[in-house]
């Protein structure tokens, strides 16, 4: 009669796990799928490509820099014409002169004015700051550069004196935007 009872015991727990397991009972559980098509994320695009650029002087005569030779008073600018791609909705970057050597001439002789960038409507643009142009992935703007050999300098004062700008270019930089971290 033990063996019985014991049997009969094992018998109702095992049939009450099935049925907490689910295995005896019905549990109801709806569930629903749905698909979505959240679409492409696709990046921008920043990037600087350069024309050949040009040296002219006080008169706007272009000279070769590699056989001028300046003397006081001269004045000399250097345009170039920069390719500028802008694309994003919260694009703008600035444009710098990148690898600017170390001046060798006398500091009280000579003065470099800061680029200057022009936009194609011939408008300075505002603190070298681009952004995009409505319609177009690029535009060109022409930077432009005025060294100027002051004619108040006196004697001998840096004759035969070398500025090599040959590694000089520029550097197009993204700026950080409202909503953007």
């Amino acid at each position: 009669m033990k063996n019985s009872t014991l049997i009969k015991g094992t018998a109702a727990i095992a049939v009450g796990a099935a049925l907490l397991l689910g295995g005896g009972g019905t549990l109801a559980n709806w569930n629903a799928a749905a698909s979505a098509t959240p679409g492409n994320i696709v990046a921008g695009d920043l990037n600087v490509a350069t024309a050949a650029g040009v040296w002219t002087d006080r008169t706007g005569a272009t000279i070769d820099i590699a056989t001028y030779r300046v003397v006081p008073g001269d004045k000399l600018t250097y345009t170039q014409a920069l390719t500028v791609t802008l694309v994003g909705d919260k694009m703008a970057a600035s444009v710098v002169l990148a690898n600017v050597p170390a001046n060798t001439f006398t500091a009280d002789n000579l003065v470099i004015s800061p680029m200057k960038l022009t936009n194609t409507a011939g408008d300075v643009t505002a603190n070298t700051v681009l952004k995009p142009v409505s319609g177009s992935a690029t535009q060109t703007v022409t930077a432009s550069t005025v060294f100027e050999f002051k004619s108040t300098t006196t004697g001998r004062s840096d004759v035969a004196k070398n500025y090599d700008l040959g590694n000089v270019g520029y550097t197009l930089t993204q700026l950080t935007q409202t909503g953007l971290s």
